[in-house]
């Protein structure tokens, strides 16, 4: 590979050791999102091993911060132990994100069943007089997602709820944000969103497990091309007596 390859290998690798510490960062925080998403959304989404890719990519997230300190050490001093301590850790955390990217595709195509299955019961518990959990997940889901009912505000004339209360309303959460004198009835079907909410709930689980499985296929790549770069350096100081250290004091252990 020529000098100009192993010089540029070891700082492309000290640049990546550094990425490694903002990809902890980034990493840790997309786990956390996808964990505070889900407590808004939980009684819709029953099953909770859905959690799995988050808290294997908070645990990837935690292990590339020792990882970018193991390596920059290893790269400075340019050790051969290190360095290939490095590559073995990087090799795991790399088979490990591919785990967590067909974890995410296998529960991404979960989530429909999964919220068509729940998403009746948690309705036909609604109780707008003493509000609940799961009362209190429909009303923050129907204004945050501006939707009405499982697939359009007719729904709740099923529900318990509607039945009780007997004034031909559905919940104010359905009423549209812009109005201020709505009063959920169904004689003004103008003041309430149209659109259901269950497409939109399985929407918005099913974008947040895209975003932990997009956050794991670029880290896979940064960590492929260190295990490269490590292997360059690793490679020819093996092969090559003339080898120089990237600073003086450096080690050949």
């Amino acid at each position: 590979l020529g000098q100009c390859g192993i010089t540029s290998s070891k700082t492309v690798l000290v640049f990546l050791n550094l990425i490694f510490w903002a990809a902890a960062g980034i990493l840790c925080y997309v786990g956390a999102y996808v964990f505070i998403t889900y407590d808004d959304y939980d009684h819709f989404f029953e099953d909770v091993y859905t959690l799995i890719p988050a808290v294997i990519i908070i645990a990837v997230g935690t292990l590339l911060f020792i990882i970018g300190l193991i390596g920059c050490c290893a790269t400075i001093r340019e050790s051969r132990c290190g360095l290939a301590t490095f590559v073995i850790i990087l090799l795991l955390v790399f088979i490990t994100e591919v785990v967590v990217v067909v974890l995410g595709y296998i529960y991404r195509a979960k989530v429909e069943d999964e919220v068509d299955h729940s998403i009746q019961k948690v309705y036909n518990g609604y109780n707008g007089t003493n509000p609940d959990a799961a009362s209190r997940a429909i009303d923050y889901v129907q204004r945050q997602l501006r939707c009405c009912g499982i697939h359009n505000y007719s729904d709740w004339e099923h529900t318990v709820w509607f039945k009780q209360t007997k004034n031909n309303s559905v919940p104010l959460s359905c009423c549209k944000a812009a109005l201020s004198n709505c009063t959920g009835s169904l004689t003004h079907p103008m003041d309430l969103y149209s659109e259901g909410c269950e497409a939109l709930v399985v929407k918005k689980l099913q974008e947040i497990m895209m975003y932990v499985i997009w956050a794991a296929l670029a880290f896979a790549a940064i960590q492929l091309l260190g295990m490269l770069c490590a292997c360059i350096v690793l490679c020819r100081r093996s092969r090559d007596p003339a080898y120089e250290l990237l600073i003086t004091g450096g080690t050949y252990a």
